[in-house]
């Protein structure tokens, strides 16, 4: 269990709150507000309990990475570097500031660009009930370093602007930093906003004790970035759907032919453990048993339907073919919980589509039944969203790599902080 916000008294006190507003900007303006319009609900309950002020603090991109990458681009090209000029306006907190002052139809005091640190006084000289958001923590070095003394000294910062540390920024909670673990080391409670508690109330038991038959449909190109979770969910699920780039070395290492399809010959001999495993604990895993391939990676390649699990040298699997996709209604029909993490196919060329738009409308339809289903991961999140499907699903996470690291069974730095 986790500590939320409506287990503690806020009325009076000052609020430190971690949120993930590392949301897309172009031209300085947000380009998608999901993560922000997910924490205003945190937002408003700890200003309706009478908090003195809430101070939001929150990453935007990675400064030291994106300048160091046009640092490079420019000396390659023989062009003068001056970072200064590159930064202004870059990864600031301002905009995103403002926007939020638009949604929740109140003023968001920005504490500056020069700094995270020295804020205290200014903090305190604001009216009681004001909100307040911080410049982006990725500026300082302190924020992601791997020395904890070093996370510890902007942590310590920090904890002065605040009585309670609230942590809602699922996105960011398998992330070691100052300000989504550290900071609470040095404030006497930290408990969970509603998006964080609303995640790990769907992802925890669909690891540990989800409701079944559970149906795990794992995909994404690579099986080196799903074995853990592959490894983890095989536990509990009765069916493990294995579909995307990754199921061409599952194919390959059972010995059939998948042309020029994506494959990792390396994790040849963990595919074959994992369906040893799967043998093992009494698991249905489905493969592709047919494909539409095409002859080169590229939008306006032509289709190629292929009535068999072999595909032909000089063709790549880009997607699933009708009787995968009727293996996949099998499976799914009597599932009581589902975990859906990577797309089965190429689903950002439209050719290539359809078998991760039915996935979402299977999905959809087990929740309609009554299924628990949890949708994470970035890529299968983007595809709910282009399908319009994303309300028809029990949640949809808001963190990438944080959901994909709790299916794994791992502990996270931003979660453990909140324990009761």
């Amino acid at each position: 269990m986790i500590k939320t916000v409506k287990d503690i008294g806020l009325k009076g006190k000052r609020v430190l709150m971690r949120v993930d507003f590392n949301v897309p900007m172009k031209d300085g303006k947000v380009q998608d507000d999901t993560r922000i319009v997910a924490a205003i609900p945190t937002i408003r309950y700890i200003l309706a309990q009478g908090a003195r002020s809430l101070v939001l603090m929150s990453h935007l991109g990675d400064p030291k990475k994106d300048s160091k990458k046009a640092k490079e681009k420019a000396e390659k090209d023989g062009k003068a570097w001056d970072e200064a000029s590159y930064m202004a306006g870059k990864h600031r907190m301002k905009p995103v500031a403002d926007y939020l002052a638009s949604k929740l139809g109140s003023p968001v005091i920005f504490a500056g660009e020069d700094s995270c640190f020295g804020k205290k006084a200014f903090i305190e000289s604001q009216p009681d009930g004001s909100v307040i958001m911080l410049e982006n923590t990725r500026f300082h070095k302190e924020e992601t370093s791997e020395d904890p003394a070093e996370r510890d000294k902007l942590a310590r910062e920090l904890a002065t602007y605040g009585e309670v540390f609230v942590n809602d920024a699922f996105g960011t909670a398998h992330r070691d930093h100052a300000s989504t673990a550290s900071v609470a080391k040095f404030l006497p409670e930290s408990v969970a906003g509603f998006l964080m508690e609303k995640e790990v109330h769907y992802l925890e038991p669909m690891v540990s004790n989800p409701p079944k038959p559970m149906v795990a449909i794992i995909g994404g190109a690579k099986v080196s970035s799903k074995i853990a979770v592959l490894e983890s969910l095989l536990k509990n699920a009765a069916a493990l759907v294995i579909g995307g780039g990754m199921a061409y070395t599952f194919l390959k290492a059972q010995g059939h032919t998948i042309g020029s399809s994506l494959v990792e010959d390396d994790q040849i001999d963990t595919a074959t453990s994992i369906l040893a495993a799967a043998s093992r604990t009494g698991t249905k895993v489905v493969l592709p048993v047919d494909h539409v391939c095409a002859d080169k990676f590229d939008a306006a390649a032509q289709p190629r339907p292929i009535d068999g699990v072999d595909i032909p040298d000089g063709l790549m699997g880009m997607d699933v073919g009708p009787k995968t996709l009727a293996e996949y209604a099998t499976v799914l029909a009597s599932a009581k919980s589902v975990v859906w993490n990577g797309p089965v196919g190429v689903f950002e060329f439209d050719a290539f589509a359809r078998g991760t738009g039915e996935v979402a409308k299977l999905v959809a339809a087990a929740t309609a039944r009554g299924a628990i289903t949890v949708v994470g991961g970035g890529d299968s999140v983007a595809a709910v969203n282009k399908f319009g499907l994303a309300d028809k699903m029990s949640h949809v996470s808001t963190g990438g790599g944080a959901s994909l690291e709790l299916l794994e069974g791992k502990k996270l730095p931003g979660i453990e902080v909140c324990r009761g």
